[in-house]
């Protein structure tokens, strides 16, 4: 059964969303974002959240010194690059930080995936590449491109709760991830968390 990550908490009734219905993983996102946080958002929310769910910090292309910043202030216990990040951008992050590193890929070849798995992140993320947006466009990708990977990887890109057992079951990702498929009116809505976590978790 595949892990899940509700991405995008930006309120407190997000975080008792998540504390009710327990996905492994959540996301704050640092980046430019209609569901962009600040730091002292991200501490206070954290502060809220059950400590059996797992914070991941999204960035996009940032200063090293703010990826920094978030990692050691407790707000996040994991890190999602979702920009251009290469091999000596994630070193030098390591450098910094041993806290477990996802790299988003927007997949646009299965030869681009493949060539990513030599990355040295912990995770990859895959998700649909929309021209000019760094996720978050709410559309899903071909999965026909996902090759067999030795690297666990997040799947992300327009998952909601009409396509969500079937990602699970064709593509077996060790964790989905979603966000914009869980909002009502561009917030989270409890329903929608409920049905999609109810749904992975019992398989139908």
């Amino acid at each position: 059964m595949s892990k899940v990550k509700i991405c995008g908490l930006s309120r407190l009734e997000d975080i008792d969303y998540a504390n009710e219905f327990m996905p492994d993983y959540i996301g704050f996102v640092f980046a430019e974002s209609k569901r962009k946080v600040s730091l002292s958002t991200a501490l206070e929310l954290k502060s809220r959240l059950k400590s059996d769910i797992l914070s991941v910090g999204v960035f996009v292309n940032a200063d090293l010194s703010a990826v920094n910043e978030a990692a050691h202030s407790g707000a996040i216990d994991m890190i999602q690059l979702h920009g251009d990040e290469d091999e000596k951008y994630i070193n030098a992050l390591r450098e910094l930080t041993n806290l477990k590193i996802i790299k988003a890929l927007r997949v646009r070849s299965t030869q681009q995936v493949l060539k990513a798995q030599s990355l040295p992140c912990d995770y990859l993320l895959l998700d649909s590449y929309v021209k000019g947006s760094y996720g978050g466009a709410g559309s899903a990708f071909n999965w026909d491109l996902i090759p067999e990977l030795k690297k666990s990887f997040f799947l992300a890109g327009g998952l909601n709760e009409e396509n969500i057992l079937t990602a699970m079951n064709t593509v077996n990702p060790y964790c989905l991830d979603i966000s914009s498929g869980v909002e009502e009116n561009g917030v989270k809505s409890r329903d929608k968390i409920e049905r999609v976590i109810r749904l992975i978790r019992s398989g139908k």
